[in-house]
C-alpha cells in the first residue's frame, strides 16, 4: 500500500514548472478585464 505521507515528504517540485511560473507572472498579460476598460474608455472620448 502507498504511503502517503512518505510520497509528499519525498515530493520536490520540477525545476521547469517553476521557471514557467516565473515567466508567466513576469508578463503583463491582457485580459478580458483590460479589454473592456479600453472599450468603455474610447466609447466615451468618442461620443464627446
Amino acid at each position: 500500500m502507498i504511503d502517503f505521507e512518505e510520497e509528499l515528504a519525498k515530493f520536490t517540485p520540477c525545476l521547469e514548472i517553476d521557471e514557467v511560473e516565473d515567466a508567466i507572472y513576469d508578463k503583463d498579460l491582457t485580459d478580458v478585464g483590460d479589454i473592456m476598460k479600453e472599450l468603455l474608455e474610447d466609447m466615451t472620448k468618442s461620443k464627446q
